[in-house]
């Protein structure tokens, strides 16, 4: 585990010399300084393990890039490690010269001006990925393989930890399965998908977020109390700004593993709460170019409710 927080500009410099052979991240490549990102060692198998976290890194990486902040500059950015538009192979002259065609730019003046401002903007993004990982209140317990049945004996003690392991993997589902949703909310934003399809999906999102904030409270209550509940379903992903009685409400909802359906039916005639959330999306357009493809405006709380 590291001591200490990496300088900003030992990153960045440890991702330069990455861009060089760009991804896939390989141990020739990589600067130990990257390794030891609270991020990539956070979603290592082993964290003890070099490969493992090489792979964590890789990952990293390329998610940060699918959302690089910077929208006109992205896929210079993806081009520039190797990434689509750039292809397999290419060395680092043939993907600047990608790179600066993708940022409208001439290839000396990109080098000189653009390239270094992007190496610091992913830089910054690692760590502020590390940074949200080093305040996070609670990580998802790690998995082994078990190849042997393993009887939880007759014992008070030992039915505690069984519960409260099964609610702990109740938490992580529920957390895991509104980060899908969230996600693919977003996807669906991102591909100018039709609205019905956004509006379905953003219910679908509420209906499991709700349902993770359910799940928090009741592991809360009964093993964490000095767990906050809003952090921990925070980790699912962002979501629109609700009032406390929308965020009860819905919870209310979604509580005692109610089905989509039974979610939908208990929130009917609930428009100005399901405006709030709908609207949340598709008010957070990332470009103008797709708010106008996607224009906000009252939605129903459902479109499955409309036929």
């Amino acid at each position: 585990m590291p001591t200490k927080s990496p300088l900003e500009d030992e990153v960045a410099d440890a991702v330069a010399r990455l861009m060089r052979r760009g991804l896939p991240v390989t141990l020739a490549a990589v600067d130990p300084v990257l390794l030891e990102l609270r991020g990539v060692l956070a979603r290592a198998a082993d964290p003890g393990d070099e490969a493992s976290r090489i792979a964590a890194l890789d990952g990293t990486l390329r998610g940060l890039l699918a959302r690089f902040p910077d929208a006109r500059y992205a896929a210079a950015a993806r081009a520039l490690f190797g990434l689509p538009p750039a292809v397999p192979g290419m060395n680092l002259t043939v993907r600047r010269e990608l790179a600066a065609e993708q940022a409208g730019h001439e290839v000396h003046h990109f080098r000189k001006r653009v390239e270094p401002k992007l190496v610091t903007t992913l830089a910054a993004e690692l760590l502020a990925d590390a940074d949200r990982f080093t305040r996070s209140p609670l990580i998802a317990p790690r998995l082994a393989p078990v190849t042997a049945r393993q009887p939880v004996l007759a014992d008070p003690f030992a039915w505690e930890v069984a519960e409260q392991e099964e609610q702990l993997s109740l938490l992580w589902s529920a957390i895991y399965a509104a980060r899908a949703e969230l996600l693919t909310v977003e996807r669906l934003i991102s591909l100018h998908s039709e609205r019905t399809d956004v509006i379905r999906a953003a219910v679908t999102a509420a209906w499991r977020w709700a349902a993770a904030r359910a799940e928090a409270i009741s592991y809360t209550t009964a093993f964490a109390p000095d767990l906050a509940v809003h952090e921990l379903v925070a980790l699912a992903g962002w979501t629109p700004a609700l009032s406390a009685g929308q965020t009860s409400r819905l919870t209310e909802a979604a509580a005692g593993g109610a089905s989509r359906e039974a979610f939908v039916a208990h929130l009917h005639g609930e428009t100005g709460l399901g405006n709030t959330w709908t609207e949340g999306f598709l008010a957070a357009l990332p470009s103008p170019e797709q708010a106008r493809t996607v224009p906000s405006t009252p939605v129903p709380p459902d479109p499955d409710q409309n036929g």
